[in-house]
């Protein structure tokens, strides 16, 4: 310790020990600890850097922050306890602290630890003039940046510190910190608790407020980690310095920033003493329409004046799980001035916080409040539940006389005190011992140093309530507990929550809305992930969450809806003849079918009539007989696909058209010869024979026959399903299998087509009493019409339409057939008898000019 100065040495040196300068409140004892707790806050313009200390103290304007007053009584409600216990100290009469200010700038700080070490007004490094020392330990560092301070300073004299501020790795280092000791637990899953409860919310945009320190880079560094893994991103980050708040103009500045920021939601990491900025500053701010989430060590309900105006309703609170110390609440009822006639900062705490400040000056200690109680104090000035600093101060006292128990034990057993003397250790000899300090305290918790094997920290949630009536409250509304199974470690009470005075709606804190179902995000390029676009999902594609990345494909029988959120089943379709279309069709066909059969049946009946004769008729019945089986081939084209349907639709179809036009063709070719084959014993006349028009149509048949045979051995049509041609529905189709047979057996026959058309086209001016070149003629104009506008529309269609087309085609090529050559002939027959006689053949030849003997 220090050197004491001799009665010589202190009449030469008289200059440099002033009249002692007291502590702010101190107890006598046989040891005394050190306590330096902010009772006192500077204001901020007032702190200069160049001026000298002396000049500084006397030019700081301080003022009282009543919420810290209860450190104090923590401080002296655990002296008295400790005192009170015949087990703990029974050597040592009374257990006495010297309390001191705190202040934050780093002048002052060593200012404050330099007086306590000399105990007098000037300052005396390496001597004290306080006579015999009995200090063993200081309490003290209700920041990292002041322990850091006090800890190299008293690092110098190995006095043991009792940090009792927030945790900081930086202090655990005991190759720096020796002599530093840590009381608080580590905030290690702080950051967690806090991402949980902003996910919760789904909050998305986040503004950071922090110190400027290596506490803060962590709890950044940390929680911007743990934000991207949820999907939340920061919008911007303010520190503030810690080591001396100056630049006012700068800390102005710092918070228009922070309210002209369209974010709503800020998370605010730091102490209540580096916080200090955020009630300085200038104007007096209302914090309403903004929701701040602060951390356990930051007393929000802190004011430095009591009608600054300012309001941080609604903020969220992560304040520390502690229990209940047994006797603290009854100690605080018991508290006045009169109790502590020599405490001069209760006494100034007492009138100011009662509103007697015009008594501030006067001694008399009754005219102050006399018959007040703490218990009636606003949230503001006191709190009658123990904060986590006072918590920590009282294990940390407790902490101290543990120590001092255990060394007092060791050196009574080895004889080292003698008895009558008093037992002073020195500071250094108790560090072992506080190194190896494990105990309860009375509320049951453990109490460990550097937070050596002890567990991550709990946390209450609590909602700050400021009511118009100037009242306020903190309500617990969840907690958060690392470690607890899923589910138990973090609860909130969502209808415990009250956002403002006006409404009860949830804060909006995102950058950009959410992409509702059935649009992405689009990333906007150079921003940060929170900030998009939403785009509709593309075609064929869904997304049934809000904000997904990516959109998702159907399942392949399945199809988006309008919205694009949801897949729906497709609906299976096919040409079925249960609905209107396909029943019309059916009945379309089965119409001409009879109609052909009836005509048929006509020609039968008729077939010694002249008109019948004389249009061949072997080449006529097959002719109807083909025509009736195309109208009935189209019915293959209803109803549900199966293989052998399929495998006859198309071979069937042409198959009997080929028939039909090829005895049309045997027709036209019958009537060019007939003309051309004029006089009589010509050898050409063979080819007006009957086998002739007969080998025509075996042989145009037999050709496509040959066709269809290749198709059906190479590559036959099949069943099968469709479910990309509509978005809605699976179609069950025929393949073709083949495209090239099909194309092949539809060409050939439409090649037979063409040339019945041109030789009919050739024939059309010859004379004929019933028109038959003519009636071919239009007929084959007709049903070329019909399958030149098939092709193109049967590409551009797809499924059941595509079918519909093809039966169409059909129906209507087969019935210009019909109506165009065999209806007129059916005129005449039933309707004109008269003209249906070879004396009128006979009579249009002769006037023709011409003369044609057809016989069968």
């Amino acid at each position: 310790m220090f050197p004491q100065l001799s009665p010589s040495v202190q009449k030469t040196e008289r200059s440099l020990c002033f009249p002692k300068i007291s502590p702010s409140l101190s107890r006598d004892g046989d040891i005394i600890i050190g306590s330096f707790l902010p009772l006192h806050s500077e204001e901020v313009s007032n702190v200069r850097g160049a001026e000298s200390l002396s000049l500084v103290f006397h030019s700081l304007s301080l003022r009282l922050m009543h919420k810290n007053y209860q450190q104090v009584l923590a401080l002296v409600f655990a002296v008295e306890e400790i005192n009170s216990d015949p087990n703990l100290l029974p050597n040592i009469s009374s257990l006495g602290f010297h309390l001191y200010n705190a202040y934050h700038s780093d002048s002052r700080t060593l200012e404050s630890s330099l007086r306590w070490l000399s105990g007098q007004g000037q300052l005396v490094p390496n001597y004290s003039c306080s006579g015999q020392d009995k200090s063993v330990a200081v309490i003290g560092g209700a920041t990292s940046a002041l322990s850091v301070q006090m800890g190299t300073l008293l690092e110098l004299y190995k006095f043991p510190q009792i940090s009792y501020g927030p945790f900081d790795s930086i202090l655990s280092n005991k190759a720096h910190f020796p002599s530093v000791f840590q009381m608080s637990q580590r905030d290690s899953s702080l950051f967690d608790g806090i991402v949980r409860l902003i996910a919760y919310f789904e909050w998305t945009w986040i503004g950071l407020v922090t110190t400027d320190d290596m506490r803060g880079e962590q709890f950044l560094w940390d929680l911007r980690g743990d934000m991207v893994k949820h999907g939340i991103c920061l919008a911007y980050t303010e520190k503030i310095p810690v080591s001396e708040r100056r630049h006012t103009e700068s800390q102005d500045m710092f918070m228009q920033r922070i309210l002209r920021s369209s974010v709503s939601v800020i998370i605010v990491h730091g102490d209540t003493d580096s916080l200090m900025i955020l009630r300085y500053s200038q104007p007096v701010f209302l914090f309403l329409w903004k929701v701040w989430i602060t951390t356990s060590h930051w007393d929000i309900t802190m004011r430095p004046h009591w009608d600054d105006g300012y309001s941080f309703h609604g903020a969220l609170s992560f304040s520390q799980m502690t229990k209940e110390i047994p006797g603290f609440k009854p100690f605080l009822r018991t508290v006045n001035p009169a109790k502590y006639p020599e405490d001069t900062v209760l006494k100034k705490f007492w009138c100011s916080a009662f509103k007697d400040q015009e008594k501030l000056e006067n001694q008399v200690q009754n005219e102050c409040s006399p018959n007040a109680s703490l218990e009636t104090l606003p949230l503001r000035f006191f709190d009658m539940t123990m904060s986590g600093l006072s918590y920590t101060i009282y294990n940390a006292v407790h902490t101290v006389a543990r120590a001092l128990h255990e060394m007092l034990l060791v050196t009574t057993e080895r004889g080292s005190v003698r008895v009558g003397e008093p037992w002073v250790p020195q500071p250094w000899q108790l560090h072992p011992f506080l190194k190896n300090t494990c105990f309860n305290n009375s509320a049951g918790d453990q109490v460990l140093l550097d937070a050596t094997g002890s567990s991550a920290a709990g946390y209450n949630i609590l909602k700050y309530l400021f009511f118009q009536n100037g009242t306020e409250t903190l309500v617990k509304v969840g907690q958060f507990i690392p470690g607890a199974p899923l589910g138990q470690d973090f609860t909130i009470s969502k209808e415990v929550i009250v956002w403002d005075s006006f409404e009860s709606k949830i804060i909006h804190a995102v950058c950009s809305n959410s992409c509702a179902p059935g649009f992405r995000k689009a990333q906007r390029e150079g921003e940060p992930i929170c900030c998009f676009d939403c785009s509709l999902c593309p075609e064929g594609e869904i997304s049934s969450q809000i904000n997904m990345k990516h959109c998702m494909k159907c399942p392949e029988d399945e199809y988006p809806n309008k919205e694009r959120d949801r897949c729906l089943p497709k609906a299976i379709t096919f040409l079925d003849i249960k609905e209107p279309l396909g029943m019309t069709l059916a009945c379309v066909a089965l119409f001409f079918s009879v109609l052909t059969a009836l005509i048929l049946g006509v020609f039968v009946k008729f077939r010694n009539s002249p008109i019948v004769k004389a249009n061949n008729r072997t080449l006529s019945y097959t002719l109807l007989i083909s025509l009736t089986l195309c109208f009935l081939c189209s019915l293959l084209f209803i109803g549900y696909p199966t293989a052998a349907t399929c495998l006859l639709r198309q071979t069937t179809f042409g198959l009997v058209f080929t028939v039909a036009v090829s005895s049309i063709l045997a027709k036209t070719i019958l009537v060019v010869l007939a003309f051309r084959v004029t006089k009589p014993g010509r050898r050409s006349k063979r080819w007006l024979q009957p086998g002739v028009s007969n080998c025509i149509v075996v042989l145009c048949s037999g050709i496509q026959v040959i066709l269809c045979g290749i198709w059906l051995g190479i590559s036959p049509p099949f069943p099968d399903t469709d479910r990309y041609s509509q978005s809605n529905q699976i179609i069950i189709e025929c393949n073709e299998g083949s495209v090239l047979g099909f194309y092949c057996v539809l060409g050939y026959m439409g090649f037979l087509a063409l040339g019945s058309f041109m030789v009919a086209f050739l024939a059309r001016g010859l004379p004929d009493t019933f028109n038959e070149a003519k009636f071919i003629t239009f007929s084959m104009l007709v049903f070329c019409s019909v399958w030149v506008s098939f092709l193109p529309t049967y590409q551009s269609t797809k499924g059941k339409a595509m079918v519909v087309v093809e039966i169409f085609s059909i129906l209507a090529s087969s019935a210009g057939l019909l109506c165009f050559i065999f209806i007129p002939k059916c005129y005449v027959i039933l309707l004109r008898p008269n003209g249906n006689t070879q004396e009128c053949i006979r009579n249009v030849r002769v006037q023709e000019g011409k003369a044609l003997c057809v016989r069968n």
